[in-house]
């Protein structure tokens, strides 16, 4: 009974955290991920303080005397092949996959968001609109879609995050649609309706929140694609130009030493992988804890 009634007396978010905690292997990824987004933001402090002297310097300088150096005690990564110290474009690159993943996922999810909003609390002719519109884009994949938009406006920053948020509305529009329908007809929401709410408020305040399950996950596995695309343009030339240190081009650029220097493509490469991996775990574990069906 005593048991019962503290478990009746967390919060939600309590509970949530709670199971997450007994996840060793959900708190291990999101430690690495933690780690990376530390790396990325000192990485930008380190240029805003030293006016990318230090990324001038260190990052992008060539050392063509001792081109495709192998790791070592003082270069623990090995050199590319311009004499680059590939340890730090690993470091400096997390800051362009990682928060490139962040942004346009989270653009995706604004945009389809709203759009998904609308159409599973209004339904009807505006329902059938917005899906169609939807089922439109889903039918090309979404990494030809992406390819093709960063050939039609150009390679770039800002096009690839453009690109890939478009390919992801799709997506979540159709969580946040049927995650909306699920929870429209609560009896907490016809309260809502019936004192003279707006229609806004009750998806805003009311509708999501109790909807954010679905979309947290869905958002956090969408991180991972993200990178994954944005390594894939980089590598055919589409996405971030050299000698920016983007975790895909350096792999493209690796691709012809692959025979007389493998570190070139096995740093980066396994740098993708366990940051991929790592997004899969927390959203698994996130998935886990926030369902319902798991509550003790």
């Amino acid at each position: 009974m005593g048991t019962n009634n503290a478990a009746k007396g967390r919060s939600p978010w309590q509970d949530i955290f709670r199971r997450l905690k007994k996840n060793k292997l959900t708190l291990v990824a999101f430690g690495f991920l933690l780690l990376l987004t530390i790396i990325s933001i000192s990485t930008l402090v380190i240029d805003f303080v030293t006016d990318n002297q230090f990324y001038r310097d260190n990052v992008i300088s060539q050392d063509l005397q001792n081109m495709l150096h192998p790791p070592s005690l003082e270069h623990i990564f090995g050199l590319d092949e311009f004499g680059r110290n590939i340890f730090l474009r690993i470091l400096w690159g997390t800051r362009y996959s990682l928060f490139m993943g962040m942004l346009s996922v989270a653009a995706a999810v604004a945009v389809g968001g709203l759009l998904g909003a609308i159409s599973g609390y209004y339904g009807g002719i505006l329902d059938h609109i917005i899906m169609r519109l939807m089922d439109i884009l889903l039918s090309m994949p979404a990494i030809l879609l992406a390819i093709a938009i960063v050939a039609a406006l150009g390679s770039g920053l800002g096009n690839v995050l453009i690109a890939i948020s478009i390919s992801f509305v799709p997506n979540y529009a159709r969580v946040v649609r049927a995650a909306i329908m699920t929870v429209r007809e609560q009896e907490f929401v016809e309260a809502a309706d019936a004192v003279g709410a707006s229609d806004a408020r009750i998806i805003y305040e009311h509708i999501l929140p109790n909807a954010l399950a679905p979309i947290i996950v869905q958002a956090t596995l969408g991180v991972a694609s993200a990178i994954l695309f944005i390594a894939a343009l980089s590598f055919l030339g589409l996405g971030i130009q050299p000698p920016t240190p983007e975790w895909g081009a350096m792999l493209a650029s690796a691709r012809i030493h692959i025979r007389d220097a493998w570190h070139l493509a096995v740093v980066p490469g396994t740098v993708i992988m366990l940051t991929i991996l790592a997004l899969n775990i927390v959203g698994d574990g996130l998935r886990d804890a926030l369902d319902p069906k798991l509550k003790d």
